[in-house]
């Protein structure tokens, strides 16, 4: 379920300023983009996995709290962000 090193590293290079830029907001919503997807595939056929289910939740919360960061720095880069990752626009 953890996201593969050669995964990461093509995240880090399409949302990070240089190859290096592991922590800028971007990059960490894009990276728990990934686990949450890998973790809601388990849950699809694990119904009740209820400690992945609140780790799941936890992630969907940290994600919410960068892009709610993101939206008040920047709200075009945070439209480009969700639209590149395919996320709904919820963050009020």
């Amino acid at each position: 379920m953890a996201v593969s090193k050669e995964r990461k590293a093509e995240l880090i290079a399409q949302y990070g300023k240089d190859a290096n830029d592991s922590g800028s907001a971007a990059v960490q919503v894009a990276l728990l983009t990934e686990r949450i997807k890998g973790l809601t595939e388990h849950m699809k056929s694990h119904k009740k996995d209820f400690h992945t289910r609140r780790g799941l939740l936890m992630l969907v919360g940290q994600r919410r709290r960068l892009l709610s960061y993101i939206k008040k720095q920047d709200v075009e880069a945070y439209r480009a962000l969700i639209k590149s990752l395919g996320i709904r626009d919820n963050i009020q």
